[in-house]
This record gives structure tokens, sequence and C-alpha cells, in this order.
């Protein structure tokens, strides 16, 4: 049967292949994991839907290719060599084979105006050829269920991942068993080994070729290919800057109000498990000013020329990882308490940070917020979330003096940015919507007054 990248919907519209679990040849069962793909929005292991060989490995690590692309090819259990190997090749006819060093791929993705249009070429660099090992896992035992992070931290840590007893979900390995199990003064293998499914296999983990030249003045200069998720972000970041006109507006709000009120709930919020922070109350403020300015959360459908004022409130919280800039999703922010914000945001956080957030939840947002401040910086402009018509940056606070009632006295200020599409919303706009959000945060009875 031919496996194909599937289309799971949510406007996209093709995957980069970025590693392969298993080598031609290999055996494996049903819904075990066959490939690591990285999406506009999330990198996923895709299963077999089959028990089988694979029989060929048709996409290349490195490659973007569109959905409905055939990856490989497996040969059922039962099921007749000959026909299989005739549809090997058929889907072979297809697809140009890799190059041994480097290719150039000419991916083509859908214009916001539903035409194709040709994309600059992407150097992408072919993985090095898997090499035996001499470890092997235990007899008998599959691949282990992991994510990616966990993978990468297994081979940080220079454990065999199959060798771990899995405790997550229908015995997915969690980061909490790799560690223990590192520390638990097993004899790690020489190299870090990946089997392959059932067969017992083991292979070298893929590596992606690095290259290095000669700089201007004889000096080296490493080229380190743009793959995966950083690729989709950059992709992503010209789109946005192309198509929206940006223009920012930056203020200050004086925080003492609600880290006074937050220092008063914090007991209530640990009672419950929650971490409560001022990122929680800015979502909140934002999902109660955006009712009243619905420009702000909107976007513009460029082929139709309309502007889609959107009657509900998704907040996307822009977070940090290792990986890149992730953005999980607060769904109906405006329907939910400040504690139950705050213990969304920090759990989609940490499962941003641990690559297990899910397709659904990293999109819908109709509003974006960066918060930066634990970073530092004074301010900056953050480019909108495409096809977002706004976005909010915050920024460090940090006491300040100023001036009230003529007097100087030491406030906490932290100031904010808010970027904005210029075709629907104009400076006055802006400002009247960043006064509501600075309004509400720096009296918080207004906040709580607002609440429904």
């Amino acid at each position: 049967m031919e496996f194909k990248l599937a289309d799971i919907g949510e406007g996209i519209h093709e995957g980069e292949i970025l590693r392969w679990l298993v080598n031609e040849g290999d055996h494996v069962d049903q819904d075990a994991p066959l490939v690591e793909v990285q999406t506009d929005k999330v990198a996923a292991e895709l299963p077999s839907p089959v028990a089988g060989v694979v029989e060929r490995i048709v996409a290349r690590e490195g490659q973007v290719v569109p959905v409905g692309t055939v990856l490989a090819v497996i040969r059922e259990a039962g099921a007749d060599k000959a026909a299989s190997a005739a549809a090997a090749a058929s889907a072979g006819s297809a697809t140009a084979p890799a190059a041994s060093v480097a290719q150039t791929v000419r991916p083509e993705q859908d214009s916001p105006r539903g035409q194709r249009e040709p994309q600059p070429e992407h150097k992408v660099y072919a993985s090095a050829a898997p090499q035996a090992s001499q470890a092997e896992p235990k007899e008998g035992r599959r691949r282990a269920l992991a994510t990616p992070h966990v993978r990468a931290l297994a081979r940080k840590l220079g454990v065999n991942i199959d060798e771990i007893d899995g405790t997550g979900p229908i015995g997915r390995v969690t980061e909490e068993d790799v560690r223990r199990f590192a520390e638990g003064g097993r004899e790690p293998a020489a190299q870090p080994v990946q089997a392959s499914a059932e067969t017992g296999a083991g292979v070298q983990p893929k590596t992606t070729s690095h290259a290095t030249t000669p700089g201007p003045a004889g000096d080296l200069v490493e080229q380190v290919p743009l793959r995966g998720l950083r690729r989709r972000i950059a992709e992503h970041m010209v789109q946005a800057k192309r198509i929206i006109p940006h223009a920012t507006h930056i203020d200050e709000i004086e925080m003492d109000g609600i880290e006074a009120l937050r220092e008063r709930l914090r007991p209530y919020a640990e009672a419950r498990g929650v971490k409560l922070t001022s990122l929680a109350f800015f979502v909140k403020a934002a999902a109660i000013a955006l009712k009243e300015f619905p420009y702000v959360n909107a976007s513009v459908d460029e082929a139709q020329e309309h502007v889609l004022l959107k009657r509900y409130y998704h907040i996307g919280i822009a977070v940090d990882t290792e990986q890149g800039l992730i953005v999980p999703v607060v769904k109906h922010a405006d329907q939910k308490s400040v504690f139950e914000i705050a213990a969304e945001v920090s759990d989609l956080a940490r499962r941003a940070r641990e690559n297990r957030l899910s397709l659904d939840e990293v999109t819908g947002s109709t509003f974006t917020i960066s918060n930066a401040g634990a970073l530092g910086g004074l301010c900056a402009t953050p480019i909108i979330n495409y096809p977002e018509s706004a976005i909010l940056g915050i920024h460090k606070m940090e006491p300040r003096p100023v001036v009230r009632n003529n007097e100087i006295v030491i406030r906490n200020i932290a100031h904010v940015s808010l970027s904005f599409d210029h075709r629907i919303i104009d400076g006055g706009m802006a400002i009247r919507f960043t006064n509501r959000v600075r309004e509400l945060l720096e009296e918080p009875d207004r906040l709580w007054a607002e609440l429904r």
C-alpha cells in the first residue's frame, strides 16, 4: 500500500520530512511510528496504517512535499511481493531521487489568494546513510513510544530509549522516565541507538550534514540547513511582513494594582495548584477589550476583499522553546476565569517546550500576546501572527520613578507594544484599544466588574 502524507486540515498543504524512524526492509506493526514530519504548526510522528514490510522509502529527509504525496510503500503482511514491487516502482517514477549531498527543492504552497505561486529555492541537505550499530535493544522489545523532545533528551543523556519502560499513556516514555533511567546507574551504549520497529536491528541516529566554507578573511563559516520549525517560522514571518502593513503603538502600564491583587489571590491559586502570573490578567483584559474593538480581533480575506470580524476570542500565547517560537491557543478566553486561564497557559507552555501539543492546540487564534518580559528588554515591535490583525507585546516590568499628583513616586511599570494591520486599524483605534487594556489592569476593580 502507498503511505501518503494525509490531509490533516487547518489549511495545511505540505510537510517537511524531518526524520525517518525506519529503514527499507524493516518490519513494522500497525500504528508503529514511521516518520517525523514538520507541518506549518507542529512536528508529528506519523504511524503506519498497516502491519508489513517497508518496501521503499520514496520521500527523503529534508524534502518538502504536498499533501497526497507518496512517502513510502509498505508491503502488507501476506501481500503478494510482486504486486508490492510494482507499487514501489510506480511511486518512485513520480518522485526524483534525493541527491547524495544536496538537492534543490522548489516547494509550492497556496498563496493567500488561493493561487499557486513559485517559492524561492531551498537547498536541502541529505541525511547521512544509516550504519549498523553493535548495540541492540532487548530481545523482543518494540521501538519506544516517545515525542521528538524526549528522544532528543535521551540522545543527549546517552541512553537507549528503547530500553526504558514508559509510564505515560499507552506506555509512552516521558521526560521523567528518561532522566530517572539516566540517573539509575545503567551503563549507556557507546553510541545513542534507535532500533527499527520489531526487527531489533539498531541504527545510529540519522544526522543532517553540515558544511564549512572559508569566510572573507579565511575564517570558517558553518552552513546549517534552515529546516523544520525554524524554516516554517521564517516563511510565516516573511508572509506576514509581505502582506500586512505593520504599524506599532507603544505605551506603559502601571502594574502595582495587579501585583497587589495577585499577592492577595496567590494562596487561593496555590490551593488549586495554579501558578498565578500577570500574563493571565493580560489575557483576560485583552479578551474584554477585543469585544469592544472588533477590528483588532479580525482578519482580512484578500481574495474576497472582506474583513472578517470574529465573534469568538481565541488568544494565542507566544512561547519560546528550543525548537523555536510556538503559539498555543487559549480558546474562548472571554468565557474563562483568570485562574482557569493561568492554569491553561502554564500547561500549554510546558507541553509546547516538550513538543507535545496537538494541532488543535496551536491553530485558530484570533489575537496573539507575546510576553518577553521575563527575558528583559525595554520594548520591541512584534510581528503580527498572520492572518490576525494585531499582536500585543509585553515587556520588562520594573520599579521606575514616575510623577503622580506632582510628586515623584516609585511604581512598577511595564512597557507594552501593539503591532497592528494598518489596512483595517488606524492609529486612533490602536491607542484606544491599548488604553482600554491599560485601564483594566491599572484599576483591577474595573476588570472584575467586566467579568460575566
